[in-house]
């Protein structure tokens, strides 16, 4: 009986702190993980990020999953666990540090809106580069109110998938909440 009370309390402490997985090897993965999904996702999924940013998005799901791990046992170590949850915030933390020191970085990391109307007219071209419908916009306009896209003199998708509305009135409107689909 003892026996088994040991064996169910009790704690392999330099196990569950040591370093099962080679440091670099830990670095690269998480460095390797986390760039490529941020390039994918800044080039490919741009309307997809709305209401948080690419940056904050994959943060926290890698983050999520390399401590789910480091705690369920899959790498039997703790201190792997923390260290590519560390790998990750810095990547996140090294891209906005670089876009706000470089401008030619920032430019990439948070470009500028891109207009899908002017003057009330749609910009066919620029919907079809973000794969955005009439439909989505429209829905978006309407959401502001209004219910003719001619009462509209611009619409920008901004960089972390948001729409931007200025009515030819002069009043412009934003939603933060509104996700674009």
């Amino acid at each position: 009986m003892s026996q088994l009370v040991s064996h169910l309390i009790g704690v392999d402490w330099g196990q569950l702190f040591s370093l099962d997985t080679p440091l670099l090897e830990i670095i690269a993965r998480g460095s390797v993980v986390y760039l490529t999904l941020f390039f994918l996702l800044r080039l490919v999924l741009r309307r997809e990020a709305a209401g948080l940013g690419i940056t904050d998005l994959l943060v926290i799901v890698l983050i999520a999953d390399a401590v789910q791990n480091a705690m369920a046992g899959d790498y039997h170590s703790i201190t792997d666990g923390l260290l590519l949850g560390s790998t990750i915030i810095f990547w996140s933390f090294a891209l906005d540090w670089l876009a706000y020191h470089w401008a030619p970085f920032g430019r990439f990391i948070h470009p500028p809106p891109l207009r899908l109307v002017k003057d009330g007219q749609l910009l066919r071209a620029n919907l079809r580069k973000e794969l955005l419908t009439e439909d989505d916009v429209m829905a978006e306009v309407r959401q502001q109110g209004i219910d003719d896209l001619r009462a509209v003199e611009a619409v920008f998708l901004e960089f972390d998938g948001r729409m931007s509305i200025v009515q030819r009135d002069g009043d412009s409107s934003r939603k933060p909440e509104r996700r674009v689909a």
